[in-house]
């Protein structure tokens, strides 16, 4: 069953500098149960994306649709919102120490939130089930800690203290913003564990946003990869490891140490991501890519199927059989650069890409 349904997801911020094009048209589906996991290096969108499903980038200029529970959640009122944010569809934020507020303790938190969006509950019994939550998230000694603020827990503790937070009204979908980017990695392990194991329990529906394939690899079950407010490629986790199509896939997992795309050797993506107030012309990512053609500077290709696999899509104008690291791909991908390289796209190639490919211009993978 589908529980969001997002198209053509357009958001822009007017600044004295000119319009940043934060999100350019996105669009995607989470069904219950699963795990949407959105990735990319930081300023490609992700989490501007998922802020405004909920309403809370204000002064954006917005158009697309949101469809949750058969409303559009661009267009309901701010009272619906309130309705809807936390108890719906709730948030683990990137870093909980400015999350949580230093002057209440934990427990109060927590029994604030339930108690916000459901009157009925006493504050003995939110109380109760802000212990029962704590204790749920492996918090230890929970009828003790609830009563701790948050600068006497750990980093791995206020992280598990605002994923309780997030699960006290049993929502239908949880946004997770890097929620292990600040943890070390036993730390990181047991969060994901946690992640894993209540989305088990509870078949709650889990978008996690993280610029760290090796964590999509633990708990996604599909993968949007977003570069410059745009999706590049779609697809189920299993495709974007074995068959990845667009070469800004590629060059993240390449960027993954013991990965099968990387072999022994890592490869980083060369330059930078663009300034999303001043794009580049064509593929975005053309500065930056290894298999440059002269129809990618001025033509941005379309996110489009490969195949008979219709989720599996990729804004790229490689064939579809480009897809994957075999030989055979590698072969294709470097066929279609001699054939479709000319010269300008040689002077970009060049000038920006070729330090980090050989200086032969050479593409092999």
């Amino acid at each position: 069953m589908t529980l969001l349904e997002v198209t053509d997801l357009t958001v822009s911020f007017p600044t004295v500098d000119g319009v940043v094009k934060a999100v350019r048209g996105v669009s995607f589906s989470l069904d219950a149960g699963r795990t949407l996991g959105i990735v990319g290096e930081s300023g490609s969108g992700k989490t501007v994306l998922t802020q405004t499903l909920l309403g809370l980038t204000p002064g954006a200029d917005i158009s697309g649709s949101v469809m949750f529970e058969g409303n559009d959640l661009l267009r309901i009122s701010e009272d619906d919102m309130r309705n809807v944010r936390g108890a719906r569809i709730a948030v683990i934020f990137q870093d909980p120490l400015t999350s949580l507020h230093p002057l209440y303790t934990v427990g109060w938190q927590i029994v604030e939130m339930i108690r916000a969006h459901d009157k009925s509950v006493s504050k003995k019994e939110a109380s109760e089930r802000a212990v029962d939550l704590l204790r749920r998230v492996g918090i230890p000694r929970p009828e003790t800690r609830v009563n701790d603020y948050p600068h006497q827990f750990s980093g791995g503790m206020r992280q598990r203290a605002m994923i309780a937070m997030a699960l006290s009204l049993s929502p239908q979908i949880i946004i997770a913003d890097e929620p292990t980017t600040a943890l070390d990695a036993t730390v990181q392990a047991q969060i994901l564990d946690l992640l894993l194991r209540l989305r088990h329990e509870s078949g709650t529906a889990l978008i996690l946003i993280t610029h760290d394939l090796g964590v999509v690899a633990d708990i996604a079950d599909d993968v949007m990869v977003m570069y410059a407010g745009r999706a590049a490629e779609k697809a189920a986790k299993r495709d974007v490891f074995y068959a990845p199509h667009h070469p800004y896939t590629m060059g993240l997992l390449e960027s993954i140490p013991s990965s099968s795309a990387a072999g022994d050797r890592l490869r980083p993506i060369p330059g930078s991501p663009p300034s999303l107030i001043n794009l580049p012309s064509g593929c975005k990512f053309h500065p930056r890519c290894g298999y440059v053609l002269d129809r990618c500077l001025t033509e941005e290709p379309p996110l489009r199927p490969l195949g008979l696999d219709a989720y599996h899509s990729s804004a790229c104008w490689l064939p579809a059989k480009a897809a994957g690291l075999s030989e055979q791909a590698a072969e294709l991908r470097a066929r279609m650069v001699r054939e479709g390289r000319g010269e300008a796209a040689a002077e970009v190639f060049e000038a920006e890409v070729a330090g980090a490919f050989g200086i032969d211009g050479s593409v092999t993978g």
